[in-house]
């Protein structure tokens, strides 16, 4: 087989594997009506109480799959969920706490993981 092929097709797996990884990347929008969202979350003071504990990534590269690292896009179309932030915990399909840190992501309430896919 010849080299420029070989590079061809290297290029090709490669970008079909970051566009297939990224296809199913948690990229959230917050929207301003909760009637235009399809989850409802509610923020917890504590790590304790949450259903899911969200890290927030700077790139949507870094965004993970349905694992609690999202990543926020400034359009709805670019994203895969969208939510509405509620004031009450009665009100929401899920309870989320905001982590510092990338490690602790991750779902507590796996009864509920449903709810993001």
């Amino acid at each position: 087989m010849p080299q420029s092929v070989k590079i061809f097709l290297t290029a090709l797996i490669s970008a079909l594997s970051f566009t297939f990884s990224s296809a199913s990347a948690q990229l959230v929008y917050s929207t301003k009506y909760a009637s235009d969202a399809k989850v409802k979350v509610y923020v917890t003071k504590y790590k304790s109480d949450a259903d899911l504990v969200v890290y927030k990534c700077k790139y949507k590269s870094d965004a993970g799959d349905n694992n609690g690292v999202w990543f926020f896009t400034d359009y709805s179309s670019d994203a895969k969920k969208k939510i509405y932030f509620t004031d009450y915990r009665s009100d929401a399909d899920i309870t989320i706490y905001f982590t510092e840190y990338k490690s602790d992501a991750g779902w507590q309430n796996n009864s509920k993981k449903h709810v993001m896919y």
